[in-house]
């Protein structure tokens, strides 16, 4: 069984995830932190559950989720992984923080490439299902737990609303796509755990999301 761990960070109240097994490793999704005090919390977090990270995986490779990625790979000396898709957004960070007003110098670089359709292990007992859902940005992804009944999400689907578009990359009727083609078909009870705001359901996005409305 795995467990997971949110945290909230940085000015676009970014969700940072830890995904536990019963070994005590972990991997850090999204490493949102965004200063000293945002890192210490998660690092002291992780020291305190006795947790032993052993990657970085990235829904994809927006500025607010790649924040805390460089001080991550510093603090324990582990890989970082994306899609192939996203490192055009990631070599791009400084832009992108441009854009909003930041400065981003110190911007990582991938360890390797998280493959689409992959199952990624976490120990010998756990894995997790590695969905690609285009459309926000060129390589999202989604991490599923079937065995557990989750779903991180990333920036493509929220509770009631979609991942904007309009940024670089982003394309409104591919995001739709992705979430009608393999978002939507998973069980109505698996719960959707996303870059931003609180969780929801498959079932309450399909039942109540005005952006999906005639999408299935």
């Amino acid at each position: 069984m795995l467990k997971l761990h949110v945290f909230t960070y940085n000015p676009f109240s970014e969700n940072t995830y830890l995904i536990s097994n019963a070994a005590n490793q972990c991997w850090i999704v999204d490493p949102g932190m965004s200063d000293e005090t945002e890192e210490r919390e998660l690092f002291d977090f992780i020291a305190q559950e006795g947790l032993t990270p052993v990657a970085i995986l990235n829904t994809h490779a927006h500025l607010d989720h790649i924040f805390g990625v460089q001080p991550t790979k510093k603090k324990f000396g582990i890989p970082f992984g994306i899609h192939r898709d996203e490192e055009f957004i990631l070599k791009n960070a400084p832009y992108g923080a441009a854009m909003f007003g930041f400065q981003f110098k110190d911007v990582p670089v991938q360890d390797f490439f998280i493959e689409a359709g992959a199952s990624v292990a976490l120990g010998e007992e756990d894995s997790v299902q590695v969905i690609l859902t285009p459309g926000h940005s060129p390589g999202s992804v989604c991490f599923y737990s079937e065995k557990d009944g989750w779903l991180i999400g990333g920036d493509v689907l929220f509770a009631g609303s979609i991942g904007r578009t309009d940024l670089p990359g982003g394309h409104h009727e591919t995001l739709l796509k992705s979430i009608r083609e393999k978002l939507l078909p998973l069980p109505d009870s698996v719960s959707v755990h996303p870059g931003h705001g609180p969780a929801t359901t498959i079932g309450a996005e399909r039942r109540s999301n005005p952006f999906l409305a005639g999408t299935f």
